[in-house]
């Protein structure tokens, strides 16, 4: 038959800074649990730019070589001397196509560069949610070691990884 184990709380009593360690550790835990969700989301979000990002400039290129495209028309047009109304009406296109490409072309690159903007400061930002999730795991297993050793050099480190931890993670949601 196997041995049951049975707790009493009085060994908890016992130690009352193993009291205080675990619920910091469970603070900590916690705290671990928003900053990790938070960097998801950030990367997640970089992501996304990104790719609105790369789709800008797929569409910019299809754009400039459509603007190429009608440079070209145009410059055969003269290049061949044609001469008469239908040249005339067709190098008038011509100039009409370039000028809508080269517009559309400047909005959608302007539209690109955001998206990269955008990209590049959600990754900014999910580099500092790491940090801090980094520094709040460190901070979580430091104080777990005060269970093992009965050290309370682990709690102190862990609280200092921690406040280090939620302090760079904080600077994730204020840039």
């Amino acid at each position: 038959m196997a041995e049951l184990e049975i707790h009493h709380e009085s060994e908890h009593e016992a130690d009352p800074m193993g009291r205080k360690v675990g619920v910091m550790a469970s603070v900590l835990a916690v705290l671990l649990a928003v900053v990790t969700i938070a960097s998801h989301r950030t990367h997640t979000a970089a992501i996304i730019h990104k790719s609105g990002s790369n789709d800008k400039w797929s569409e910019y290129q299809a754009t400039r070589v459509k603007l190429h495209t009608t440079e070209m028309g145009e410059n055969m047009v003269h290049l061949l001397g044609a001469k008469g109304e239908g040249a005339e009406k067709m190098l008038a296109e011509y100039v009409g196509q370039a000028k809508k490409y080269e517009d559309s072309s400047k909005k959608i690159r302007k539209e690109a560069e955001e998206a990269d903007e955008s990209a590049e400061a959600d990754e900014h930002r999910a580099l500092r949610y790491d940090v801090g999730e980094g520094l709040l795991e460190i901070g979580l297993v430091l104080s777990s070691l005060y269970f093992i050793a009965r050290k309370s050099m682990f709690p102190v480190l862990g609280v200092i990884a921690g406040v280090a931890g939620i302090g760079i993670a904080i600077t994730g949601f204020l840039i």
